[in-house]
């Protein structure tokens, strides 16, 4: 689905897992600029490198 965003930039918090993650993905999906935070470092990480692929 195109939201028309693509090209924005997003903050999402509790990005690690679950719905943040869930977030994240959609945003980067659809093209936006995703700024990822956690209260963990090491899921973040894993979380960075997979929307990194996207």
């Amino acid at each position: 689905m195109d939201m028309g965003i693509a090209g924005r930039k997003a903050l999402v918090c509790g990005a690690s897992a679950g719905l943040g993650l869930a977030c994240a993905t959609a945003l980067a999906r659809e093209g936006v600029e995703v700024v990822i935070v956690a209260r963990t470092e090491a899921p973040l990480q894993e979380a960075a490198t997979r929307l990194a692929g996207l």
